[in-house]
């Protein structure tokens, strides 16, 4: 097995783009169960005439899903996407923004998703861009952040880690795709803590590493 340079992986790049679709349900057998749940949020708290954010929107897959919600409520989608290989490919509707959400000057707004997108900034851009939505986000509202959370200690880490693997494993990637992919990531993705989310942060999804929370306004 050829070992990839460390810190390799980058969402600016074709290749990358083009397979993103297919590649992140083969590595994430839940993504599409996890996006379903995300949509089945939004539209509990998206009110006539909101404003919702998709943050790291890549190709617009939750774009599409509200795209009829949103044109009843006469909302505003704002999809932001830092990758021009991927914002190329985008199909979601709405205005979008292609830029880093850390320089984006945010409007007040009812919705924020951050679906794994908070991995791939580091602690500090991961604190500023949270506390940033925090002080936009209008009462009733909420922030929704599926992301990979930090290990936590003992045996239920090993335990948790060994599901992911196994997931994979099961959905057809290979033990040298799982290891390669792991190696490219090195200093290119940082879980998240539960701290980061706040004491209000309330807990809808996880599967080994992986999880869910809505922040409410």
């Amino acid at each position: 097995m050829e070992i990839p340079k460390l810190g390799q992986w980058s969402f600016e790049s074709k290749n990358i783009a083009k397979s993103f679709d297919a590649h992140v349900r083969e590595q994430l057998p839940f993504y599409d169960i996890v996006t379903n749940a995300v949509v089945h949020i939004v539209r509990h708290y998206l009110p006539k005439n909101g404003v919702i954010y998709d943050i790291g929107a890549s190709t617009g897959n939750i774009g599409v899903k509200l795209k009829d919600d949103i044109v009843h409520r006469t909302a505003k989608l704002y999809a932001i996407e830092p990758s021009k290989e991927m914002a190329d490919l985008y199909i979601g509707g709405g205005d979008l923004i292609i830029d880093n959400a850390q320089n984006v000057e945010f409007k007040n707004f009812d919705v924020a998703i951050c679906f794994l997108v908070l991995m791939f900034l580091s602690k500090k851009e991961q604190i500023s861009l949270i506390k940033k939505l925090k002080e936009r986000l209008n009462t009733g509202g909420c922030i929704i952040v599926v992301d990979k959370l930090e290990p936590i200690s003992g045996y239920e880490s090993i335990v948790l880690s060994r599901l992911s693997l196994s997931q994979k494993l099961q959905n057809g990637v290979t033990p040298d795709e799982i290891i390669k992919k792991e190696l490219s990531l090195s200093g290119v993705q940082r879980p998240i803590t539960r701290e980061l989310l706040g004491d209000n942060a309330i807990k809808f999804f996880m599967l080994g590493d992986f999880v869910g929370y809505i922040i409410k306004a």
